[in-house]
C-alpha cells in the first residue's frame, strides 16, 4: 500500500509528485532543493545557506513520515559544482550522527529554479 507524505513545513512539489511516498516501512524522498517553504523562493547567500535550507527541508518530510533524517539509509546530493563537495561534509556532520547514511554525490549540469544543490533520499523507518 502506498501512503503519499505532504507537509507544508516543507516545499510543496513544483511537478507531478508527491514529497515522498511510503511503501511499508520504506519512505521515498523526492528532491529537495532550498526552496523557503513559506515563499517558495530560493534561500539567497551563500551554498552553504541552500545546503543548510535542503536539509531543512528534508527534515521536514521525514517527520512528517514518522522518523527522522537519521532514519534515512541512501542519501543522493546533486550538485552543479563538485567544488563545494567539502562544504557539503561539513554541513552534513551538523545534521547526521554514525552511522552515516550510504551516500551519492553527483555532479550535474543544472537542477531545477536555477540551485546549484538539490537532495533525495531513502528512509527506512525502524518502525511503523
Amino acid at each position: 500500500m502506498r501512503e503519499v507524505i505532504s507537509t507544508k513545513k516543507a516545499p510543496q512539489a513544483i511537478g507531478t509528485y508527491s514529497q515522498a511516498v511510503r511503501i511499508g516501512n520504506t519512505v521515498y524522498l523526492s528532491g529537495q532543493i532550498a526552496l523557503i517553504p513559506d515563499t517558495m523562493e530560493l534561500k539567497e547567500g551563500d551554498i552553504a545557506e541552500r545546503i543548510h535550507q535542503v536539509f531543512k527541508n528534508l527534515t521536514a518530510v521525514c517527520e512528517a513520515a514518522g522518523g527522522s533524517l537519521q532514519d534515512i539509509a541512501k542519501l543522493n546530493i546533486f550538485l552543479t559544482d563538485l567544488s563545494h563537495f567539502a562544504t557539503v561534509n561539513e554541513i552534513m556532520a551538523q545534521y547526521f550522527e554514525q552511522p552515516y547514511p550510504a551516500r551519492a554525490a553527483v555532479g550535474v549540469k543544472e537542477l531545477p529554479k536555477g540551485t546549484d544543490v538539490e537532495m533525495d533520499g531513502i528512509m527506512a523507518l525502524s518502525s511503523y
